[in-house]
């Protein structure tokens, strides 16, 4: 099954899917064309709207993509703590002159929609974050000829994927940038997060899927090396950011490097669910008061991140990132996966050599 994986794309790397209109078509079609396995994120889309996307990536290139689905999350948030954070955020929104979100504006993200058009048109790989999808809609994707993938953040989580029948497994560790694919969201497990070395391993001594290593992966050298811990390829998205066909904001490509910005940390303060980003403002202000309430904060705050973008406000907006950021490169995607690809090769040299030496 690993070869399954990757016969579907030469080079070991695999571009994350990001949503918020980051994993544009050209940016899925840059890496696609490259050699890597190019990724469009559904979530917060419409079905139409991935649909669209699907139709213009197909038109940019004929090489093997992936779409990436939210699953829809169960109603477990306590309405009176978003209630209490949404006045917390009332100040936030007379500063950027805007209404806060409707917290209540969906829990699915059209799930079942999407699954109909990806059933209909069958893509070659779709990915799940947020959960596992039920064996019905895995056998579904199998039949028509679909590969799937399912995030999993811990050896427990990679054993339910396996057991729902999904053809891998992404192991996704804590350096990772952007919302943690936890499978339920537990408060009480917030900071137990497992670095990516320790949890490939233990995910290979629990399940016999093929892997996709994600986790703040910013250079050929690491990919080598959990290559040879045991994945079969690695997931990046930091890396692909900051590149010119990335659909980010201006700014939070230049957050990545700029010295203002030094660290990254796990964080409700966006959308109440883990996910981390740049330390600024918002989260600095915010972070430590934001209640485990996904995707209600993201609907309350997603008026607040637009209109900060638009007024060029890095402090206030969602600066995804994982802990590697520091290392991002302003180089065609293209580009980099080639540079990449050419840096596991020296890498792997290296210790060849470094092995017949000693």
């Amino acid at each position: 099954m690993s070869s399954a994986l990757t016969d579907l794309f030469p080079h070991p790397i695999v571009q994350a899917p990001m949503a918020g209109g980051v994993s544009v078509p050209q940016l899925a079609g840059a890496v696609a064309d490259a050699g890597g396995l190019g990724f469009l994120a559904a979530g917060y889309k419409t079905a139409d709207g991935m649909y669209q996307e699907i139709k213009t990536l197909r038109g940019l290139t004929g090489r093997p993509f992936g779409v990436n689905l939210f699953m829809p999350q169960p109603e477990y948030a306590d309405p009176a703590a978003v209630e209490v954070y949404a006045h917390q955020l009332a100040g936030e929104a007379t500063w950027y002159d805007t209404e806060l979100g409707d917290p209540d504006s969906g829990r699915d993200d059209g799930y079942d929609a999407k699954l109909a058009v990806l059933l209909d048109n069958p893509v070659p790989v779709v990915s799940f974050h947020f959960g596992v999808p039920s064996s019905d809609v895995l056998d579904s994707l199998r039949r028509a000829g679909t590969f799937t993938l399912v995030t999993a953040t811990t050896a427990e989580e990679a054993l339910a994927v396996q057991r729902a029948g999904a053809d891998a497994v992404i192991v996704q560790g804590v350096e990772a940038g952007g919302h943690q694919g936890t499978h339920r969201d537990n408060p009480e497990a917030d900071g137990a997060a497992i670095g990516l070395l320790s949890l490939i391993a233990q995910v290979r001594e629990t399940v016999d899927l093929p892997l996709v290593a994600a986790g703040g992966l910013m250079r050929g050298s690491q990919i080598a090396a959990v290559l040879a811990a045991g994945a079969s390829a690695a997931q990046l998205g930091t890396a692909f950011l900051a590149t010119p066909e990335s659909g980010a904001h201006t700014l939070h490509k230049q957050a990545l490097t700029n010295p203002l910005f030094v660290r990254t940390e796990l964080t409700r303060a966006f959308s109440g669910r883990p996910a981390r980003g740049l330390v600024n403002r918002f989260l600095r202000e915010h972070g430590p008061y934001a209640p485990a309430a996904y995707p209600e904060v993201h609907h309350l705050t997603s008026p607040l991140r637009k209109k900060a973008a638009a007024s060029g406000d890095a402090q206030g907006m969602a600066l995804w990132a994982g802990q590697g950021h520091r290392m991002a490169r302003d180089i065609p995607a293209g580009e980099l996966v080639r540079v990449l690809t050419d840096e596991i090769a020296a890498a792997r040299a290296a210790l060849v050599g470094g092995g017949a030496s000693s």
